[in-house]
């Protein structure tokens, strides 16, 4: 799966602690799913949606084979 994760922190000014702390999770968890390691949960994905104001599949997007 790939997302704009980076491209979202950077438009708000946010660095991955920032977020991370936003959405109740560890720095790590958010480099993990900004670096593709690690395909976050529903509830998670919504959280960080809602945290930049955009729909979810303007963060997220399926891949061919996903």
């Amino acid at each position: 799966m790939k997302n704009t994760l980076k491209v979202e922190r950077a438009k708000h000014n946010l660095t991955q602690q920032d977020l991370a702390e936003k959405v109740s999770v560890s720095r790590q968890t958010i480099n993990s799913i900004e670096v593709g390691k690690y395909v976050p949960s529903t509830v998670l994905s919504l959280k960080i949606s809602r945290v930049f104001g955009v729909g979810l599949e303007e963060i997220f997007e399926l891949e061919q084979g996903d």
